[in-house]
C-alpha cells in the first residue's frame, strides 16, 4: 500500500566544534592517551523533524535522504539534508517503529514493535511492505536488525527472542534467546557472521547462520548492560555497556576481550558504531554527547550535543559522515570533518 506523505521544513543548525581530548585507560592497566590531531575540527549540524516524532534508529540511505523512525508517531520519516525537508509515511495502526536500515536493495527495512513485525519501505514509491512473525508468537519487543552475509535478514526481540526474515521467500523463523529475556542491538561482520547484544542479560552472542543457535559469550565486566553491538573492518566486535560505563571489543580470532570506561563521572554509553577509518562512536546519556575512541591511540574525544537531553539512541553512518537520532530533542544530528 503506499501512503500519502506528510512534508514539514525545518532549518538546520550548525555547531562548529574543537577537540576535546580526555584520558581513557583499559579497565584494570593504566595506558597512556596518544593525542590527536588537536587542529582538526569537526561540524556537527542538527536537523529538526516534526514535534513529538521521538525519533528512535535512524539510517543513510545511498541517495543521499536520511531515514528515522519516528516511534512515538507509528512513522518512517525521511529527511532531504540538502533543503532540511522531512517527511512521515505511516507505516500502519498500532505502529512503533524502533529499528531502521538500509538492505542492499536500497530500501528501508524497519523491526516495529508495535506492529510485532518486519516491515519494507521501497525507496522509490514507499510503498509499506508488512511481514508479521509468525502466528502465535508473543509480543517480542522488537528492536534491531542486520543483513547477513547471504542477504538475509536477522533481528532481535527484548522479550526474549531473536529470528530471521529471507526477503526472497518472506518466510520468517524465531527463535528463542538462550538467556530469555534482553536481545537488543545487532551487527555483521564483513565476512557476513552475526551478533546480538542482551542487554538484560549482560551478554553477547554469535548466531550460527545455517542452525540459528546462538552461542553466549561473556564480557569480563559482569552485568555490564550490553547494549548494542558493532563490528570493525577485521571483524572484531566493539560493545556499548549501559550499565558499566565501558565500551569493550571481543576478537573472535584471539577468543580474548579489551574493556575501556568512558571519560566522565557518570558515562551511560548506549548506542556504538564503528567507521570507515575504524573509529569507534559512541552516545553517551551521561555526558549528552557523542564520543568517538580511536583504538590506535586509546583516546576519547567528546563532542557536545547542541540540543539538551538528547538522548541518541543509535548510530549510522556513510563514508565521512556519522549520524545519530536524538529521541528526546526531536532532531538528527550528523558530525563531519570540517572541509569534508
Amino acid at each position: 500500500m503506499l501512503y500519502n506523505r506528510k512534508r514539514t521544513r525545518g532549518r538546520f543548525i550548525r555547531w562548529l566544534i574543537g577537540l576535546a581530548l580526555v584520558g581513557g585507560a583499559a579497565i584494570a592497566v593504566a595506558l597512556p592517551v596518544t593525542a590527536q590531531d588537536a587542529a582538526a575540527d569537526w561540524v556537527m549540524e542538527e536537523y529538526p523533524v516534526p514535534a513529538g516524532a521521538r525519533p528512535h534508529d535512524v539510517a543513510p540511505a545511498p541517495d543521499g535522504t536520511v531515514w528515522y523512525t519516528a516511534q512515538r508517531s507509528g512513522e518512517l520519516g525521511r529527511l532531504d539534508p540538502a533543503t532540511g525537508e522531512t517527511w512521515h509515511i505511516p507505516l500502519g495502526a498500532g505502529s512503533a517503529p524502533h529499528g531502521v536500515i538500509v538492505g542492499a536493495d536500497g530500501a528501508a527495512w524497519v523491526t516495529d514493535s508495535g506492529l510485532n513485525a518486519i516491515v519494507r519501505v521501497d525507496p522509490d514509491t514507499e510503498e509499506v511492505t508488512v511481514y508479521p512473525l509468525p502466528a502465535g508468537t508473543p509480543y517480542a519487543n522488537l528492536n534491531t536488525a542486520a543483513f547477513d552475509g547471504e542477504g538475509v535478514l536477522w533481528f532481535t526481540g527484548q522479550g526474549g527472542i531473536y529470528g530471521r526474515l529471507d526477503p526472497e521467500s518472506g518466510a520468517i523463523a524465531v527463535f528463542d534467546a538462550p538467556r530469555g529475556r534482553g536481545p537488543y542491538g545487532i551487527a555483521t561482520t564483513p565476512e557476513g557472521a552475526i551478533y546480538y547484544a542482551s542487554l538484560a542479560g549482560s551478554h553477547i552472542a554469535q548466531v550460527d547462520i545455517e542452525s540459528g543457535e546462538a552461542t553466549v559469550l561473556e564480557p569480563p565486566t559482569p552485568n555490564q548492560g550490553a547494549r548494542r553491538v558493532w563490528s570493525d573492518s577485521e571483524g572484531r566486535i566493539w560493545v556499548s555497556e549501559w550499565s558499566s560505563g565501558n565500551v569493550s571489543v571481543y576478537d573472535p580470532a584471539a577468543d580474548a576481550w579489551q574493556t575501556w570506561r568512558l571519560p566522565g563521572a557518570d558515562p551511560r554509553p548506549y548506542a556504538v558504531y564503528v567507521d570507515e577509518n575504524d573509529l569507534v562512536w559512541l552516545s553517551d546519556f551521561g555526558a549528552n554527547a557523542l564520543v568517538s575512541f580511536d583504538p590506535a591511540t586509546e583516546a576519547f574525544t567528546v563532542f557536545a550535543l547542541p540540543s539538551p537531553s538528547g538522548n541518541v539512541r543509535q548510530i549510522l553512518g556513510r563514508p565521512g559522515e556519522v549520524w545519530g537520532a536524538e529521541s528526546g530533542a526531536d532532531k538528527l544530528v550528523v558530525i563531519r570533518r570540517a572541509g569534508d
